[in-house]
């Protein structure tokens, strides 16, 4: 079995501290959101929602930084004219092959480590919706300083609207792929490879 370097150490340090901090401002989020103030206060909840926010900021910003001089933004790059066989190859060994023991259709290498699913969702997550959710909770966090309504419709509201939404969807997003992590040679192996680097 042969093994290869794919995760370097900035890329793993990057991973694990955005995944804490995103399952903090999920948590604090959820805990104002609903008034659980068994899971946490909202006087606690609120500042450490809004630090962990800005923290967040701070690192989409280190991993937009690590793919543009890191090298890790290639595997990013979509082949549109192989995109459509390669996304339905994909969809149905994730929701048949893979339950009937067929032959993954992507072989992981050192030029291509996601699968064109996987691409196509981390380029969604990453470049799409967390940049909204970003945008959404600074406009949240300053919205004294915007109009009061647009459109008839309160400024506020608009904006704690899609953040909710947005919220939503990227947990919708971290359960699938804490599901996918398991879809590997073994239900851990994947994870072993966010530990060590190596991906066997």
């Amino acid at each position: 079995m042969s093994a290869l370097y794919l995760y370097p150490l900035w890329l793993r340090t990057w991973h694990w501290l955005n995944a804490i901090l995103f399952l903090t401002s999920l948590v604090t989020g959820i805990a104002m959101h609903f008034s659980l103030s068994w899971l946490m206060p909202f006087d606690l909840a609120v500042p450490v929602h809004n630090a962990s926010g800005v923290l967040l900021t701070l690192s989409w910003i280190a991993f937009l930084i690590g793919n543009l001089i890191g090298g890790n933004g290639k595997h990013y790059r979509l082949n549109f004219r192989t995109l459509p066989r390669d996304l339905y190859a994909q969809v149905r060994y994730y929701s048949y092959g893979i339950f009937v023991n067929e032959p993954h259709p992507f072989q992981v290498s050192a030029e291509h480590k996601l699968n064109a699913l996987q691409a196509l969702s981390y380029i969604g997550v990453m470049y799409m919706l967390m940049p909204l959710l970003i945008v959404s909770g600074w406009a949240f966090l300053f919205s004294v300083h915007l109009p009061e309504r647009v459109f008839g419709v309160g400024t506020v509201w608009i904006i704690a609207m899609l953040h909710l939404l947005l919220g939503w969807m990227m947990l919708l997003f971290l359960i699938v792929h804490t599901y996918i992590i398991t879809t590997g040679e073994t239900p851990m192996t994947n994870l072993k490879a966010m530990l060590s680097g190596w991906h066997k």
